[in-house]
Order: structure tokens, then sequence, then C-alpha cells
């Protein structure tokens, strides 16, 4: 264990100054995570949304809701590869990247409430179809801005850890955009939308901004219409995203795009974007790593949700998504809370160490939620989401910090940047598995009798929810951990990268 953490390898960390060159200021900073609005509400929002709204609400069976997920993130995923291809070999006045985002911004942010712009009024099975095609429509336009959009993380700074500082505070904008996905359920169960409907939706809409009694948790035995709830929010959310997608366009900057990209760098094979990214070692290892963590992790919302509504809160659908907003609040709080816990681990002992501490933790989280979610002290539930996050913040902020010397060591290798490459190789993969995992949650709900028509669950379907929300992703980060086990690149030889790059093409 001593070993392992290197009392030299501490002595190095602590000693080490980030160079004035190599720093992002804050104003960039800011601008790449305000892009994580489209992340989270582009991508992650959908699940919940389905569960909700088309489960719940408009009855789409559990099982054709995890195929309609599953195939969502196939689309998307392929989308990802297309643009993160066309923003690698894309060279204009703005760069590869930015203008990709900007017409992304507009688009997406526009889009957004058309993913519930159905008619209450069909079957269930056109619902079904409705989610497939919307879906389709819809998120290559998300991969449109959310591909450059990542890739140009991995291009702000050439520092080791300055990467980590820059990933830190992506991740701690992004807790606003969570909050958003907890926050969804609430305000769809409001009293403002009781007796809502198309011809009275811009009243209800202005006593939201009149009136607090609008706000209020519609009463018991009261029945809102959610549908036009999410329409509505969709619709804010949307205005939300287009401002944030425009603020990051005018504020980051292409680091390495003129000196390296612009007039010296081949076009790259769609074929290199997928399948030649998967040669570098380095990334395989990555990739192995954060594919077992977002299988077992993205089955946590929907079975979570469902532990919440029909566990927790006696199958009462109004508490439990108030209670589901509180865990949100909770899970930024904690997450913002993990940011720099994470990052002076990171900063002490080295990128690998630090993420092995956070895999380690979430394990111990996991177990921790079977006496976390319990209908006797109904407020524990918020330590369980609030946890949780506090793992992933530091999951995420160290994977893309580790994302960007992983891209470092494949041009030192091949002699050319493909940040585009990589991302959407990742997303690619990555997508792929979360989708499995999101659509296995629903087919779950499915197996062991789940019924969203009645309010009450049975005993052994509420228990067998309980087990499989805390084993499945246990068993994910155990496989994670032991991909993380083989990382090869430490501070030390990252930074012999860095100095071989610099003596080959020079300074960026």
């Amino acid at each position: 264990m001593f070993k392992f953490l290197g009392s030299s390898n501490r002595k190095l960390n602590q000693d080490y100054v980030i160079a004035s060159a190599d720093k992002v200021p804050l104003s960039q900073k800011l601008g790449y995570g305000l892009g994580t609005f489209f992340d989270m509400w582009g991508h992650w929002l959908y699940p919940t949304i389905a569960f909700q709204i088309f489960g719940l609400y408009l009855h789409v069976p559990q099982w054709q809701i995890g195929v309609a997920i599953l195939l969502n993130r196939i689309f998307d995923a392929f989308s990802d590869v297309l643009f993160g291809w066309l923003s690698d070999n894309t060279r204009t006045r703005m760069g590869r990247r930015r203008p990709y985002m900007l017409v992304g911004s507009l688009l997406a942010g526009v889009g957004l409430p058309f993913l519930v712009a159905i008619d209450p009024s069909w079957s269930p099975s056109t619902g079904f179809w409705f989610m497939i095609v919307s879906s389709a429509v819809y998120l290559p336009i998300v991969s449109c801005f959310n591909m450059p959009f990542q890739s140009l993380g991995n291009e702000l700074t050439p520092d080791y850890h300055e990467r980590t500082k820059v990933f830190a505070f992506k991740n701690a904008v992004q807790k606003i955009p969570e909050l958003g996905l907890f926050f969804f359920g609430q305000f769809f169960s409001m009293a403002v939308w009781v007796g809502a409907d198309s011809s009275n939706v811009f009243d209800r809409v202005k006593q939201l901004f009149t009136t607090t009694a609008a706000w209020r948790t519609s009463p018991d035995g009261a029945s809102p219409n959610m549908l036009i709830g999410a329409q509505v929010y969709l619709s804010i959310c949307g205005l939300i995203m287009i401002a944030a997608g425009l603020l990051s366009v005018l504020l980051v900057r292409e680091r390495y795009y003129g000196k390296l990209v612009a007039a010296k760098q081949e076009k790259i094979s769609i074929k290199e974007t997928l399948w030649q990214t998967l040669k570098c070692a380095p990334f395989r290892i990555q990739l192995s790593m954060q594919l077992a963590y977002n299988i077992g992790l993205s089955m946590v919302g929907t079975l979570g949700l469902a532990v919440t509504i029909y566990y927790v809160c006696a199958g009462n659908k109004s508490v439990g998504n108030l209670w589901n907003f509180w865990m949100g609040v909770s899970g930024m709080a904690f997450g913002f809370l993990g940011i720099p816990v994470f990052a002076f681990i990171a900063r002490q002992l080295g990128k690998r160490h630090a993420m092995m501490a956070v895999l380690g933790t979430a394990v111990l989280i996991f177990v921790a939620t079977w006496w976390l979610y319990t209908p006797h002290i109904v407020w524990l539930q918020v330590f369980a989401s609030g946890l949780i996050a506090f793992t992933g913040a530091g999951f995420w902020m160290i994977s893309g910090s580790i994302g960007a010397d992983v891209m470092d060591y494949d041009e030192l290798e091949n002699g050319r940047r493909r940040e585009g490459s990589f991302v959407a190789c990742g997303s690619w993969i990555n997508k792929v598995g979360m989708a499995i995992g999101a659509a296995v949650s629903f087919f779950i709900l499915e197996w062991v009798g789940f019924d969203s028509n009645v309010a009450i669950q049975s005993a052994s379907t509420l228990l067998t929810i309980r087990v499989l929300l805390a084993a499945i992703p246990i068993i994910g980060l155990v496989i994670a951990m032991i991909a993380l086990a083989r990382f090869p690149l430490s501070q030390e030889r990252m930074a012999d990268i860095r100095i071989q790059l610099e003596a080959r093409r020079g300074k960026v």
C-alpha cells in the first residue's frame, strides 16, 4: 500500500509549480464549464423524462422505454463519431471546434422541448415510436455541440495539474444543470399544473412569475398535468442552453489550432476516428474503467427514483418528487465538496491514486445505500444521492484530466492531435455501455413485476430493486478498479512526454 502511494511521488507533486503560460484564464474555465448544460440536459435529462412522463404518466410499458433508451444512445453514439471526425478535420477562421458549437447550441436549445411534444391522447405504442423518432432527430444535434466541446477541453493547457484544475472547474459549474435533473419531477408535480391544458398553459406560466402558490406541491389526490409541466420545463431549459452555449463559444479559445493544426496537420479518416484510436493502450485502459463505471451507475437514476417514490415514500409521487429535488440539492452540495477533496488528493498523490480513492469510496457508499434508503428515516436518502455525487464529481474530474494526458501520449506516438477522434470513440463506446445500463434498469422494473398503474408495489418487487440498486454499481466499480491498476501514465511519464513533444514541434 505504501509502495503504491510512494513518498517520492508525493514530494514531487507537492513541489510542483504550474508555469504562468500554462494556466487557463478564469474566463475560459467558466466558458468551458457552461458547455456542461448540453451534456446534462441534452443527454441525461432524457431517462428521467422517459420514466416519469412516458412511463408513469402516459403508461408506455417499461420494456419499451428500455428499448427506446437503448436505441437513442446508439443513435447518439454514431452521431458522436461523425461530429468528432468533422471537427478534427475542419479548418476555419473560428477554429475547428467553435463553429460546430455555435450551430449546435442554437439548434439543441430550440429542439429540446420537442422531445415531449406528444399528444396525450396517443396510444402507448404510438408514444413508444415517438420516443424513438424524436430522439433520433434530436441527439445528433446535441452531438454537433458536445463532441467539439468535449474535444476542446483537452486542448486548453499542456500542463499535467492545470488540466485537473480545468476539469475541476468544469465539474463545479456542472452541478447547476445537474440540479435541473432532480428538479424536473418536482416542477411538473406542482399545484400550478392541476387542471392545466393547452388552452390555459400561458396563463399557468404567468402564474409562475406572479404567485408563490403556483410553486407549491400539488395536494394529495390531485392530478397535475405532468406533460404540460414537462413541456414548459424543457422550453425554459432550452433557452438557458442557448445562452450558455453562446457564452461558451465566445469565451473559450483553441490553443493548439493555430500552431499545430491549421496549416500543418493532415486530415484524419473516419476509420481512424474509431478503430485506430483503440490501438492506443492507455486509452483502452481508461475506456475499460469508464465503461465499467458507467454501466453500473447508469442504472442508479431510474432504480433510485423508483426506490424513493415507491419504497421510501410509499407510492406518493408528489412527495417522492419533492424528496428527489432535495436529493438533487444534496448532490450539488456534496459534488461541490468532492471536487476540491479529490483535486487535493490528485495534487498530492497523482491522478491514478486519486482515482483509486474515488472508486474505493464509491464502493462503500453503495453498500451504505441499503440503510440510507429507508421509510423510517426518510431524510437519510439525501445522503445517498449526496455521497454518490461526491465521488462522481471526483471521477469525472480526474477522468477528463487523464484523457488529456492520453492524447499527449498519442501525439508522441503518431504525430497528430486527434482530440475529436478520442472523444468520439470514447463517447461511442461509453454511450453504448450506458445505454445498456439505462435500458437494463427498465427491463429490471418489468422483470421484478413493477406496475406503474399502482401506488403500492409488492414487497418482493421493492426488495429486488433495492438489492440491485446497490449490487450492480459495486460490481462495476470493482471492475473499474482492476482496470485502473494497469494505467501507465504517471506524472513523471507525462513530464517526459511533454519534453519530447516540445522538442519536436515547440511549445503551445
